[in-house]
């Protein structure tokens, strides 16, 4: 059974892996998302009724080129975190994307080689109309 300092210390490492995602993605910093990620996620979801499934490195070409946090109102909040051992899995939610757009996410990391790694994005599109152009 972990202790109560492995957990926090556990707790800790996944909060730093998702703020890395909240980083890269509102600023557009695809090595800050590199960080965050294995190299075999996926992301899965739906944005405007189209499905958005795809490898990890197109989510990065598509926040390179429009950080989430285009407008001043992005917020971002880690509402749960719950881990077993070398899994974890973390809900956020975001709001204010690209000035109006809410999502919630889960991300689901793993502890690989030692680091805590986001290995799946679900996200659900919960507010806001996207952008035109």
């Amino acid at each position: 059974m972990a202790t109560t300092a492995q957990t926090a210390t556990g707790r800790t490492a996944i909060e730093a892996a998702v703020q890395l995602y909240i980083d890269g993605s509102s600023r557009g910093d695809v090595e800050k998302l590199k960080e965050a990620f294995h190299d075999g996620a996926w992301m899965w979801g739906s944005l405007g009724g189209q499905r958005v499934d795809v490898p990890i490195g197109q989510m990065f070409e598509m926040v390179a080129a429009n950080p989430l946090g285009s407008g001043a109102a992005y917020s971002a909040r880690i509402t749960s975190v719950d881990q077993v051992g070398d899994a974890a899995v973390v809900r956020l939610e975001e709001d204010g994307c690209w000035g109006t757009v809410s999502f919630v996410d889960w991300f689901a990391l793993a502890k690989v080689d030692g680091d805590w790694k986001i290995i799946n994005k679900l996200f659900a599109h919960t507010g806001g109309e996207m952008p035109a152009g």
